[in-house]
């Protein structure tokens, strides 16, 4: 049985996002100049229905009243690569971590490269925060979105984490 896809576009401090819904669960958000480029033929017809929830939880995270995400997801990749995205998705909002630190955390130490391969290949952008990882030396390292976009997400997210709380 081949899975239903439909696809949205909205509007976001980085351009647009085009997500992805795979049998009604968010599959994809790519970004303008998407690089490795996904196949966009593959995304399905246009619609704005079944999107709600995650177009919400990504103008939330925009606005800086979202740290984590709580929607459904169903990247498609492999076994090592869903392993990567969950340690991803653990690193905290406002911090980043080292492919080094990534491989430990999965408790693949040397797979350093497997790790930053996987991290290229992650089909969910800012929901699974590929951002936040780094090289070793601290250096913004390469980006889907662009190395501009993933400066303005670590950004924000760090002036949003450390932002003083209302008494």
């Amino acid at each position: 049985m081949t899975a239903s896809r439909t696809h949205t576009v909205i509007g976001s401090p980085i351009g647009e996002l085009t997500l992805v819904n795979t049998d009604g669960v968010l599959s994809g958000l790519y970004m303008p100049d998407h690089h490795p480029a996904p196949d966009r033929d593959g995304f399905g017809p246009q619609s704005t229905a079944g999107f709600e929830v995650a177009t919400a939880q990504l103008r939330e995270y925009f606005d800086g009243t979202r740290t984590t995400f709580t929607i459904p997801l169903a990247p498609a990749g492999t076994e090592f690569q869903h392993t990567v995205w969950a340690a991803l998705r653990a690193i905290e909002f406002g911090t980043t971590s080292t492919y080094g630190e990534v491989a430990a955390a999965i408790g693949r130490p040397t797979a350093v490269r497997a790790v930053a391969a996987a991290n290229a290949r992650n089909p969910l952008s800012i929901v699974v925060p590929c951002h936040r990882v780094i090289g070793s030396s601290g250096k913004l390292t390469g980006y889907a979105g662009g190395v501009e976009r993933k400066l303005f997400l670590l950004e924000q997210e760090k002036r949003i984490a450390h932002a003083p709380t209302p008494a």
